[in-house]
């Protein structure tokens, strides 16, 4: 091996920064600055050695320039085992590589891992059949359309180190995977998929078999691209059970839950206002409208218009009162909709229109009357206080159209063009064409009064882009009312827990004001809604929101002998018609609804319909209900509030006990992640590291259109000027789990994820260390380890103490759902407790000649390393488990197999451990360490210079306590003596040629300076203090001349800066002082 690699592992484990213990542990904006530090250190060594630093690696990249390494790094150390075997157990003994890379690390583990069967229920029922309590969780799918993002691999990194936590509990835990159909979605990438290879071509040239086969196509193709990112991502998924929400044993139960709703009234046909997506030619659910705030005039992109249309303005023109000379101005910011009016309202007590309630006004462009209605809902100081009423095209004119009794006239076709009712003129023009027109119609007839910018929302499509319009259609809704009100119930009787419970709130908001919801979708990908108009011979078409004419089964023969019952027809006189408008030649026609179901409607189904619901499946009776919904707070109610509606409906018990609802990802700027943004993020790219120019190149593959390429292109130059940096799957999961937030959305900057990266390599040193130059190839551990029966030394005790401690921390998290705090305890255990200050303790016993002490240490060591791998196995299982595999068992014959089926760390194990006292100490201890290293820093001391350190203690109980851990000072302070005595004029005296610190009111740091060249020390001094008041009064002046403009957090900046510089100023001139007396 070598000895330079050797070397640097070394240094890499002991670490030179070392805080005290228990210090607090840094923020997530310290640690992306600590990053960057630890980036500029790399590409110094890399400058100094003149090696080239490791790059990023991008896919297409071939495999040898994938990972460029330090020149004295032997690509032969990082060899995995040849004669490996797919789905075997990786071969540790085969090489121990002198560095962490995750793509070594990575490999092999999660085959064996799915082989043995770790991740199935039944393999802990087998190991702990006396364990009554599961685990029990469904994986939120993903739509099977794209590629999983960081949104996606927060869900999965949250979820997966809750199962694995659960089942190292000894608990079988099962954790779901499965895959959403994504109807809008998937329909919308297929057809622009067979637009672009047939320019022009649309699914209706294909037919609907035709096209339902290209999307299976599709879906067979790349839906596995899905299921390969959550193996990336090491999540410990029961792959034997995996769902794709059209698969026949869900299909089966969408049917089902349909037919019973609808057989008991829940679903319902009626016609109403619902939102319509033009371009899609179908309506679409409240999660699928983007409300795009605009501040005031603004063009926006429409599909269909080869212009940008004008929004934010409001239009207001006149309405000629009928027999009069009269006048009513109206205000709107959709002026085609006039086409559509019945009627104009005011309030009631408004003086300027009270003479005209009662009248009519006249259409200027139709033969209509509109009557003038009083209505307390109009808000008197918006535009003109008179509003223009639609029913049929805005949802708050609808409902005041209800109240008196107006007319409802749909005046846009389903594709937006305008219907024959518009007049010839109008009538098939398209709906911002119309806006244009009507316009200048109106100023033709001297009726437009003007406009002014307006601020608004625009709903927009999220799937087209289009403007979403409101149209009242007949469709199938589901009644709501009483489910929600169970819903409530379950969480208000606290037998359904939200967490964190802020969200309470949110759910009692969405039930309380709940509305049917429409489950229709003019779509051709999804489950075909199983209901059945029905025709009769000899009568005309009945009105299809008729309940009595639509009738819904499991199959055509149920629906046949529905039909057969209802009617009174014989069997052989009712037929299939294959198109809905074609003439029965039987007595009764059937022709099934071509709606298919809303995605949601499958989604509800999700944590019964897996387990083979309404089939008595032994799955369903064992794993239902499960145990948490984890997912992201946005679903709440789309998803999350209809789970437990329908399951309590369906099945007469909650879905889930607990819902765990974590924080949105946005970007570091706290922008929603979006494609056309260039901020969305694969995680494979995060795990691997990928090029700027190969984040360019991805974006071509996709359903952009060139606009939005060039603006991603432009977002992702913003984001990631020098592509995305090489993380490992590891250190992704570990840096999302410690951004996490009880409350708020979480702004992700790419720096935090690569700092664990870096403490993946303090990992791995640390246990290499460890195993080479400490614990030694012939190292067997006690199969007990008993610290009573031991010598143990204080440092010993500390580390068992501070272990203790994560333990308890880190089982407290879990159960509280606080991952972030978790990661945190995990954190400051591994490198500052272990690594900075344990294992360099461990030196001085390590080269002395108690061998007593030396088996003491080592056998602590391997238990807090242990210890140590359980802890963070849950959230970083492929390192954990790749150094748990190096370490030697206890117990080889009876030990589990994997890290992943090890037991959790338990806080009464390790309770007996705790020692307060200890642990005072030695942070004690490490105050005077770093205050000596700070004093070394000052007066410029060689790394390799050592001193004589004295330590002038202000008590006997303060003595007491430092003379025991005199070795472990000086090792940590490269101390050539380190003296511990009592406070004393003597001491004092001594301390003329020497650096002093208090440490508290506990003692005084009294370093030699012997050694020290004062003058050549002054004059740099000198130099370095004239440099510093220049700065200071630079700042001084600019902070003097403020003007008012000038931002307050520009001027608490700048005033914490002056605070630094006179802090560093006072600290030189106190050590110019100490220096002078050396003269």
């Amino acid at each position: 091996m070598n000895g330079e690699s050797e070397k640097n592992a070394d240094s890499a484990a002991a670490g030179d920064a070392q805080p005290a213990a228990g210090a607090v542990v840094k923020t997530a904006k310290q640690l992306a600055n600590e990053a960057k530090k630890l980036e500029k250190l790399e590409k110094f060594n890399a400058k100094k050695d003149k090696v080239p630093l490791q790059a990023a690696p991008a896919k297409e990249k071939a495999a040898e320039d994938k990972t460029k390494v330090k020149k004295e790094e032997n690509e032969d150390d990082f060899k995995l085992d040849p004669e490996h075997e797919d789905g075997t157990k990786k071969n540790t003994a085969y090489r121990f590589p002198p560095s962490y890379r995750r793509e070594y690390v990575e490999a092999q583990w999660y085959d064996w891992w799915e082989k043995e069967g770790f991740f199935k229920p039944e393999y802990m029922e087998k190991l702990h059949p006396e364990e009554k309590e599961k685990f029990v969780i469904v994986i939120p799918p993903p739509n099977v359309t794209g590629t999983l993002h960081l949104g996606h691999a927060l869900t999965n990194s949250v979820e997966d180190t809750l199962t694995r936590w659960h089942r190292m509990c000894g608990k079988p835990t099962l954790w779901v995977p499965g895959c959403d159909h994504a109807g809008i979605a998937t329909q919308v990438v297929v057809e622009k998929r067979l637009a672009k290879e047939r320019p022009g071509f649309t699914r209706h040239d294909l037919g609907r078999e035709k096209f339902m086969e290209e999307i299976w196509k599709w879906k067979n193709k790349n839906g596995d691209f899905i299921y390969n990112q959550i193996r990336r991502l090491g999540s410990s998924v029961d792959w034997s059970r995996v769902r794709f929400t059209m698969e026949p044993v869900m299909s089966k139960a969408v049917t089902e839950a349909f037919v019973r709703l609808h057989a008991d009234g829940t679903i319902y046909r009626s016609k109403r206002l619902i939102n319509w997506s033009c371009t899609l030619k179908s309506c679409i659910s409240d999660i699928e409208v983007e409300k795009k705030e605009l501040t005031g005039r603004t063009f926006l992109s429409v599909p269909g218009y080869a212009n940008k249309i004008e929004f934010g303005v409001l239009t207001s023109f006149a309405y000629p009162i009928e027999n009069s000379t009269e006048e009513i101005v109206v205000a709107t910011t959709r002026v085609e909709t006039m086409l559509g009016d019945t009627g104009i309202a005011v309030h009631p007590d408004d003086e300027r229109y009270k003479g005209l309630i009662g009248k009519f006004a006249v259409h200027p462009f139709l033969d209509r009357r509109l009557p003038i209605v009083a209505d307390k809902e109009v808000d008197k100081t918006f535009g003109t206080g008179a509003v223009k009423i639609t029913p049929a095209h805005d949802h708050n004119d609808y409902a005041i159209g209800q109240r008196h009794n107006l007319d409802v006239i749909t005046i846009l076709k389903e594709d937006g063009t305008l219907r024959e009712n518009c007049g010839a003129t109008y009538s098939g023009m398209k709906r911002f064409d119309a806006r244009k027109v009507i316009t200048d119609a109106l100023r033709e007839k001297q009726l437009f009064r003007g406009t002014v910018a307006n601020p608004m929302v625009v709903p927009m499509c999220s799937r087209s882009k289009d403007v979403v319009e409101p149209l009242l259609m007949a469709q199938w809704f589901v009644d709501c009312k009483d489910m929600a009100a169970q819903a409530l119930d379950a969480v208000e009787s606290k037998r359904l827990r939200l967490i964190p419970d802020v969200h309470n709130k949110t759910w009692n908001h969405w039930l309380v004001n709940i509305h049917d919801w429409c489950i229709s979708r003019q779509l051709w990908w999804g489950h075909r809604i199983p209901a059945y108009l029905v025709s009769f011979k000899d009568k005309p078409p009945a009105d299809n929101t008729d309940h009595e004419i639509w009738i819904s089964g499991r199959t055509v023969e149920e629906v046949k002998e529905a039909a057969s019952k209802r009617f009174g027809v014989p069997l052989g006189e009712i037929s299939l018609l294959v198109e809905k408008e074609a003439k029965t030649a039987t007595a009764i026609g059937l022709f099934q609804d071509e709606d298919v179901l809303d995605t949601w409607f499958s989604s509800a189904l999700f944590p019964f319909s897996v387990f083979a619901w309404p089939d008595e499946s032994s799955d369903l009776e064992k794993y239902y209900p499960t145990s948490l919904l984890e997912t992201g707070a946005d679903i709440i109610f789309f998803w999350v509030a209809r789970m437990v509606m329908m399951g309590l409906k369906l099945t007469g018990k909650l879905p889930f006990a607990e819902v765990y609802l974590h924080s949105i990802v946005r970007d570091r700027d706290g922008r929603k992640m979006s494609k056309s943004l260039g901020n969305v993020i694969d995680p494979v790219d995060v795990i691997e590291g990928i090029s700027l120019e190969a984040l360019h190149q991805q974006l071509l593959t996709g359903n952009l259109d060139a606009t939005e390429v060039e603006k991603a292109t432009k977002g992702q130059k913003e984001f990631f000027p020098d592509g995305i940096p090489e993380c490992g799957t590891d250190a992704l999961r570990f840096g999302l789990c410690a951004c996490l937030k009880q409350v708020g959305d979480i702004n992700l900057d790419i720096n935090v994820l690569q700092g664990y990266r870096f403490f993946c390599n303090k990992l791995w040193n640390a246990l290499r260390f460890a195993m080479l130059h400490s614990l030694g190839s012939d190292f067997k551990p006690l199969a007990r380890f008993s610290a009573a029966e031991l010598s143990l030394s204080p440092v010993d005790q500390w580390i068992l103490s501070r272990a203790a401690s994560a333990v308890k921390d880190s089982d407290d998290s879990f159960r509280e759902y606080d991952l972030a705090r978790m990661t945190r305890a995990c954190y400051s255990f591994w490198l500052y407790d272990l690594c900075d200050i344990y294992l360099e303790c461990c030196k001085a016993v390590f080269t002395g000649d108690d061998e007593n002490a030396k088996e003491a240490a080592k056998q602590t060591l391997y238990t807090a390393l242990d210890i140590g791998l359980r802890l963070i196995s849950p959230v970083m299982p492929f390192i954990s488990e790749e150094l748990f595999q190096r370490l030697p068992r206890r117990n080889p014959s009876s030990d589990p197999p994997s890290i992943c089926v090890t037991q959790y760390p338990l806080p009464a194990t390790y309770q007996p451990w705790i020692n307060q006292d200890l642990e005072g100490r030695i942070e004690l201890m490490m105050k005077i360490v770093n205050g000596v290293r700070s004093l070394r820093a000052d007066y410029n001391f060689k790394k390799s210079e050592k001193v004589p350190l004295t330590l002038s203690c202000r008590g006997e109980d303060v003595l007491a306590s430092l003379k025991p851990l005199e070795v472990y000072i000086r090792t940590l302070t490269n101390s050539s003596e380190v003296g511990v005595v009592l406070e004393s004029a003597a001491v004092s005296s001594s301390a003329g040629g020497s650096a002093v610190l208090p440490i508290g009111d506990k003692c005084t740091i009294i370093l030699s300076l012997k050694n020290i060249d004062a003058t050549k020390e002054l004059e740099r001094l000198t130099d370095k203090l004239e440099k510093l008041t220049l700065v200071v009064e630079k700042l001084r002046k600019g902070m003097a001349s403020y003007s008012e403009k000038v931002p307050e957090e520009v001027r608490l900046r700048d005033a914490e800066k002056l605070q630094q510089q006179l802090v560093e100023k006072s600290k030189i001139e106190e050590v110019m002082a100490t220096l002078s007396k050396l003269l």
